[in-house]
């Protein structure tokens, strides 16, 4: 048995060496300003099977033997006692804290709740008041937010963790969570769990243990105690010997245990051994009755010398030190007197009382044991001289201090929050995916509905979908009626896919997980109107009450990273690779989980802009940048958006639709685009035919408009049109001939009508809510177009003629309108619901910004139609405007010209046509073929920041609106705003240079 437990902890070693993992300590952790937070003597870590360094016993025991000799019997008595401390019940506990370190010369404090500040703030009063420095420790499984809460980083239990098939991930954490206590002048974590939990009644250990298979458990638990020791904080393996068969709480009565010796030897003991073996430097001993190891009846195994003495330490040959678990618990002291427990404990071969009720009684008990000669004292001296040697192997033999300088901002860094990601998606798990639906892609999000039952309000994981287009969602708490039960069936039951998350669930089995019997009707009720996609926030033994569900995901808690993290996996951004650490039920068993694809879309990282190299504090400028405008009356509100390598970092909303404020700006909100329809629609369609070989750009636009023919513009090619250098004037006024001499459209007189107040008949062009214009007149604008004189020169002159006309080059070469082609082309398969000409086709008016309150041509508010006079004329969708849009579905449309054609396993457009296209032509110092870029001639007014690239292509629209690509630095830059509303004359944006700006700041997050 021992040669598999070493071959076993071999080939862990051996997994971390292979991954280059550092083995060796890292004791000083430096503050943001590069000086040491805790002043202490660096020393080597406790042994473990790899090292490269003499044995540091040696020195160990001479300072040990040393500092025993200067200690009086009460001040090495002491050293056995970790007492209780808070930092946040006021003086009082405070100074009982400081009587007994100054009266019974307690060795170790063991912290609770508070704040980071205020511990390390008492920590340094108590160090000071102590001869030898102080062993301080927590209890901080998942980080300090187990105790902590509310200031610290919350990590994930260790369930969760027990997905994982990465090791070398465990060690991260165990590393990082190392760093952290260091900072707060800790070293010792009562971690890792490693009791194998195999009852899912179990209501203590549950999610705390890595799971029920005992090697995962070990070899989990080991990479998380190297992680902690590798990096100054002392190990602690508990609960021996093995808390994980249990279905009673031994904080609340003494949990019997009644399996024979053999079963505990092959499961419950095999996770010690091996951490015994690795060098773990200390355990804790539970509080269990476990007859086949000792048989007196009442009798915990943390007072028993058949447990400790006998088994942990003779027989498995345990040398660190042994910790008893918490001597205030029911566990214990239902059977015994306060100082009895704490005289007992060291009785049976504990080294260190955790938490006795009473520390005067236990002295005193303690002392009337060893006159009794219950007790050896050259036993006491043994644990005496093991704890100061872990003493001095964790840096604690001067005094200790710890700066207060950052340490907020250090224990919340970036590196800890970027592993908490990493463990999230690696241990997310899709438990099954029969009909092989996730990821989705080329959906459909219309088709699409999310549910989450338990939450009132729309949660992060539906926030987080609606990043994907998903925009019908919908809340139930968790008891449902009849009647709501049946009005969202029939809803439900028409749409192909609903995507359904629990929430507010509960980790126990005594509370069912949290679940009633009403959502769980529901659901099986719901399975069988239409696809399901279950995704559950909670406990994996709850997963036996969803067997009939073809399509369940497993995310283990709903924290709020853990649900945004759940919403991209189901959109193929990560893969799914997690495996169930427990079994649930036959169809839900440990080691199940289907490995997912992973397809290349847009992933929000909005916490962490660092995961990209991009300063999150430096981001926050442009929240100053966006209300500074606003303020000033540049734009009613506007949306900002930025992705850095595949990764959106910020996307807010900022301001109101107009400036009575009555409604906030919203990231799903439409804009009315403007000229960038001139990319977003024309250019990529275009595009797209040139690829399929059925544009030429050297051809003549007349080959595609027959119109032309004949005409000043017969030769005019299509290249030099979209370069803007086919000699074509600016823009023609077209609305002005139709309106009278008070500015009003012509509606009065049957010679001149042109508009009518309905639909119908020879009015069918809708111009505004309640004006139609007359149908013919679409062609008479583009013989307007047609007719109009050419400029003398070929020179750049930027002109929207050319781009109406592509609208009909389009049709004529595709054979659809330009907003057919390009939604079936693009839109629809990218997802980009919201992108659409003419919106309130589709949507409700609230849904999109105004433009303007037009008083020279409709004569009212401009909201959902086209703020472009000629676009409004052409019934809403031309070459050169119409489009509306918001920034998230931009950005997916940007996000595949960086991937050059292609977006989540899908090919749009080959990587050699966009280079054509984006690529400066004719000569010109910022245009590509439709596409704007960075002006590189110093004498004309710079269009961008300085800052981006040469290769930095993209479009602005008048309206207000700006969207960047930056190839060289993979980035995505998009502003949308109304500053037109409610005059088009107000020009404070421009003026303000607001859009450059705040890319500036962009490029200056990135540290350029």
């Amino acid at each position: 048995m021992k040669t598999l437990l070493v071959s076993f902890a071999f080939c862990v070693c051996l997994q971390i060496s292979n991954a280059q993992t550092p083995i060796l300590a890292q004791t000083n952790q430096p503050n943001s300003d590069g000086k040491s937070p805790i002043t202490h003597h660096p020393s080597p870590i406790a042994k473990s099977l790899i090292t490269h360094h003499p044995s540091p016993i040696l020195t160990a025991e001479l300072w040990a033997d040393s500092v025993y000799l200067t200690l009086s019997d009460t001040q090495r008595l002491g050293q056995l006692f970790m007492i209780r401390a808070h930092s946040n019940l006021g003086p009082e506990h405070v100074a009982q804290v400081e009587e007994l370190i100054r009266k019974y010369h307690v060795g170790a404090l063991c912290f609770f709740q508070g704040t980071p500040e205020k511990q390390a703030e008492l920590t340094n009063q108590y160090q000071s008041l102590s001869k030898t420095p102080l062993m301080v420790a927590m209890d901080a499984e998942w980080g300090l937010n187990m105790r902590l809460k509310e200031t610290t980083i919350a990590y994930p239990k260790q369930m969760l963790l027990g997905a994982i098939q990465d090791n070398t991930l465990i060690y991260k954490f165990g590393a990082v969570i190392a760093k952290e206590l260091r900072r707060v002048g800790v070293q010792v974590n009562f971690a890792p769990v490693a009791d194998v939990n195999n009852n899912p009644k179990n209501p203590v250990i549950n999610e705390r243990s890595f799971g029920e298979n005992k090697y995962n458990v070990a070899a989990k638990s080991y990479m998380y105690m190297l992680g902690m020791q590798d990096n100054g904080v002392l190990a602690c393996a508990k609960h021996f010997p093995g808390h994980g068969d249990t279905d009673v709480d031994s904080h609340l009565d003494l949990p019997v245990i009644s399996h024979d010796m053999a079963r505990l030897d092959a499961l419950e003991l095999m996770p010690f051994r091996v951490m015994s073996q690795m060098g773990v430097g200390s355990m804790m001993v539970a509080h269990l009755a476990v007859p086949s190891i000792d048989a007196t009846e009442h009798l915990p195994t943390s007072l028993s010398k058949l447990a400790v003495r006998n088994l942990l330490r003779e027989k498995i040959g345990y040398e660190g030190i042994i910790f008893t678990d918490g001597l205030e618990m029911k566990g214990v002291t239902k059977y015994f007197q306060n100082g009895e427990v704490s005289a007992r404990a060291i009785e049976a071969g504990c080294d260190m009382l955790c938490l006795p009720e009473n520390t005067p009684e236990a002295f005193a008990a303690i002392k009337k044991y060893i006159a009794e000669g219950r007790i050896d004292t050259n036993e006491i001296a043994k644990s005496v001289k093991r704890i100061l040697k872990m003493k001095f192997q964790y840096g604690l033999t001067t005094p200790q201090y710890i700066d207060l300088t950052n340490l907020r901002a250090d224990i919340n860094s970036a590196e800890g929050r970027e592993i908490k990601r990493e463990l999230i998606k690696n241990a997310l798990t899709l438990v099954r995916n029969e009909e092989k639906m996730l990821p989705f892609k080329n959906y459909q999000p219309d088709s699409m509905a999310t549910l989450s039952i338990g939450a009132t309000n729309l949660t992060t994981f539906q926030n987080s979908l609606s990043n994907s287009g998903l925009t019908n969602q919908f809340n139930l708490s968790k008891e449902i009626s009849a009647e709501k039960k049946a009005e969202m069936l029939a809803y439900f039951s028409k749409k192909p896919t609903v995507i359904v998350s629990l929430h507010d669930m509960k980790p126990k089995a005594a509370d069912n997980f949290g679940l009633t019997e009403s959502e769980k009707d529901f659901l099986q009720e719901l399975n069988k109107v239409t696809k399901v996609v279950l995704v559950v926030f909670g406990n994996p033994y709850s997963l036996k009450y969803f067997d009939d569900f073809k399509n369940v995901v497993l995310s283990y808690n709903e924290d709020k990273i853990t649900q945004e993290l759940t919403a991209e996996a189901l959109f193929g951004i990560f893969e799914f690779k997690g495996k169930l650490p427990v079994t649930a039920s036959e169809k839900s068993k440990a080691g199940m989980g289907d490995k997912s694809l992973k397809i290349n879309q847009l992933r929000w990282n909005l916490d962490l802009p660092e995961a990209v190299g991009m300063n999150s504090k430096t981001l926050l400028k442009i929240d100053a940048l966006a209300n500074e405008l606003i303020e000033r009356g540049a734009a009613p509100g506007c949306q900002i958006l930025v992705a850095k390598d595949g990764q959106v970092v910020y996307h807010k909303a900022f301001g109101y639709h107009t400036y009575e404020k009555t409604q906030a700006v919203a990231n799903n909100d439409l804009y009315d685009m403007a000229s960038i329809t001139k990319c977003a629609a024309t250019t990529i369609s275009l595009m797209k035919l040139y690829e399929d070989g059925k544009l030429d750009l050297n051809a003549p636009m007349s080959k595609y408009l027959p119109i032309l023919r004949g005409s000043n513009k017969d030769g005019m090619l299509i290249r030099e049109v979209l370069i803007h250098q086919a000699g074509l004037p600016a823009w023609i006024a077209f609305y002005k001939n139709t309106l009278d001499s008070m500015n009003n459209p012509k509606a009065f007189f049957p010679a001149t009508k042109f508009y009518a107040n309905t639909e119908g008949g020879n009015f069918n062009v809708p111009v505004a809510k309640g004006i139609f214009m007359r149908n013919d007149l679409k062609d008479s604008i583009k013989m307007q177009i047609v007719r109009v004189p050419m400029r003398e020169n070929k020179n750049y002159v930027y002109s929207d003629l050319g781009m109406i006309l592509m609208t009909d080059v389009v049709k004529n070469v595709s054979g659809q309108t330009l907003d057919a082609f390009a939604k079936t082309t693009f839109y629809d398969p990218l997802s980009m619901s919201r992108t659409m000409f003419n919106p309130l086709t589709k949507f409700d008016e609230s849904n999109v910004a105004p433009t303007e309150e037009d008083k020279y041509f409709r004569n009212q508010r401009l909201r959902g139609h086209v703020h472009d006079m000629g676009a409004a004329m052409l019934g809403g969708v031309s070459g050169h405007a119409g489009l509306f849009s918001t920034s998230r579905d931009l950005a997916i449309l940007l996000q595949m010209l960086l991937n050059k054609g292609e977006y989540a396993g899908v090919r749009y457009l080959k990587p050699e046509t966009i280079e054509l296209f984006t690529q400066r032509q004719g000569g010109s110092t910022r245009r590509g073929f439709g596409w704007d870029m960075k002006e590189l001639d110093a004498k004309k007014t710079a269009n961008v920041s300085s800052k981006a690239s040469d290769l930095l292509y993209g479009h602005t629209g008048f309206t207000g609106n700006a969207f960047y690509v930056d190839p060289k630095n993979n980035l995505i830059y998009i502003f949308l705003s109304n500053r037109t509303y409610p005059d088009m004359n107000n020009n404070k944006l421009i003026d303000g240079n607001y859009r450059p700006k705040i890319q500036t700041v962009v490029y200056e997050a990135m540290g350029l």
